[in-house]
């Protein structure tokens, strides 16, 4: 699915990701490596396999779009207590077969605990907002805070959309979310959770379902 968002073409991936085109750059909010080991070290019964699906997602959103660089909108590590040896490993061994893919991470809150990735994945960090292309109003951030004369795109808020009628018929999908001066980006990670997020009489909806992207009329 593609939409214009500022004037610029974005790409809406049924992987939950954004490609944007003119950039050459895929966009990823909140993949949260290591929050299921987390989990399993406070003794939370949580699958495995959670990180190895997630890069096994990106890869297909390289795959699709040949993107030269990914920018991670923040949260790419859960915590200082998500990290472990077999996930370093696993990601590292990621990295090395796109080594000539540009990575960078906008940090977000999550990030400030758990610390800049390892080394080895060879991530650019910098702080929000931030603006990869001067000639695009355009700008990349963690948190959905307006930035005077340019458009936001944010992840954090996770963000989701209830559809169906009675209760218990109810769906809760996520959503890419884009309102007048903010648009949010749908959690990446597989185990993330989602927030319904009220939608305003400008703002445009388009919901990821297990066939692709569709807008919300």
């Amino acid at each position: 699915m593609e939409t214009q968002v500022a004037g610029v073409t974005l790409r809406l991936l049924a992987q939950r990701a954004a490609y944007w085109p003119d950039a050459g750059l895929l966009l990823v909010a909140d993949v949260h490596l290591g929050k299921a080991q987390a989990f399993r070290r406070l003794g939370v019964p949580v699958p495995r396999g959670i990180t190895a699906a997630a890069l096994a997602r990106l890869d297909q959103c390289i795959e699709l779009t040949g993107a030269r660089g990914v920018v991670f909108l923040g949260d790419l590590i859960h915590s200082a207590n998500a990290r472990s040896l077999a996930a370093e490993v696993e990601v590292t061994a990621w990295r090395d077969r796109h080594h000539d893919l540009a990575l960078t991470l906008v940090r977000g809150n999550h990030d400030r605990h758990a610390g800049d990735p390892p080394p080895a994945w060879r991530v650019h960090c910098v702080e929000e907002p931030w603006h990869p292309l001067a000639q695009t109003p355009l700008v990349l951030a963690h948190h959905p805070d307006p930035v005077p004369g340019a458009y936001v795109l944010a992840g954090h808020v996770h963000p989701a959309v209830r559809l169906g009628g009675r209760a218990h018929d109810r769906l809760r999908l996520p959503c890419f979310h884009f309102g007048p001066a903010v648009g949010l980006l749908p959690a990446f990670g597989g185990f993330t959770g989602a927030h319904v997020v009220a939608r305003g009489p400008e703002d445009r909806v388009f919901v990821v379902h297990p066939e692709g992207v569709a807008a919300l009329p």
